[in-house]
């Protein structure tokens, strides 16, 4: 199984980055996907997450607005738009898939997501 999240750079605040997620080896139309950050010192945090279908969007409030996730089941790939990136966004970004939703307060659980990819790193300046 492989997840492969690719896209990110640094950037100076108000700007953009689009991070994509490459995923094989499972049955990717068949998992949640989650996309989670972690920053230096700090627990991780969860970003985003889209059903299975793609038709199911929920984004944590720091983000809302801002981030819009989405993927296409035909190409296996997931995606996370990123408009006016702030600092406070800075962190390496990981996509997981998951059989289902994560109850609220294990999210930031890395034992509750099945498979877990290598993460890309968003640096973002002020």
């Amino acid at each position: 199984v492989q997840l492969q999240a690719s896209g990110g750079g640094l950037v100076q605040a108000g700007g953009s980055l689009r991070l994509s997620c490459a995923a094989s080896d499972f049955t990717f139309n068949n998992y949640w996907m989650y996309w989670v950050r972690q920053a230096p010192g700090k627990e991780i945090e969860w970003v985003a997450v889209i059903n299975a279908a793609g038709m199911t969007t929920f984004y944590a409030p720091s983000v809302e607005g801002r981030f819009t996730v989405s993927r296409d089941n035909t190409k296996n790939t997931l995606w996370l738009q990123m408009n006016t990136l702030q600092p406070d966004d800075t962190a390496m970004y990981f996509c997981a898939a998951t059989e289902g939703p994560i109850p609220p307060a294990k999210v930031s659980s890395k034992n509750e997501y099945r498979y877990w990819g290598q993460g890309t790193q968003v640096t973002v300046s002020s």
